[in-house]
């Protein structure tokens, strides 16, 4: 199950990443604006989008225990939408210990305090 959630997230991070290059270098993003504003279905599309953004990001300032941390992947979440997200899930799944179960990946992970 990891292996194969490793595989999906880093197929997702790879496939948005070179579309993203890809698209950019066709059309710059500033260039698409007035059309792509115009058009009521891809305004509604990009309000989804960033719900699901912030609703993503939730989970992420629950598995983060310091701000500094919460506010970079909000910032890095809301600039690069599903880039950020499957790094996130990637990360996430390369540390969990061999023996934790696919659910660790849910839990906020515990603070090891020194004293």
């Amino acid at each position: 199950m990891k292996t194969g959630l490793k595989l999906l997230f880093a197929g997702i991070f790879v496939w948005m990443t070179v579309l993203t290059i890809r698209t950019s270098l066709l059309l710059s993003l500033w260039d698409a604006w007035d059309s792509y504003a115009a058009n009521p279905w891809a305004v509604a599309t990009l309000y989804d989008a960033y719900f699901g953004f912030i609703t993503f990001w939730v989970w992420v300032a629950f598995k983060e225990s310091h701000w500094g941390a919460r506010i970079f992947w909000l910032i890095l979440i809301l600039g690069l939408g599903n880039i950020a997200m499957s790094l996130y899930v990637l990360i996430q799944l390369f540390r969990l210990k061999p023996a934790e179960p696919v659910e660790a990946l849910l839990w906020r992970r515990q603070v090891e305090k020194t004293i």
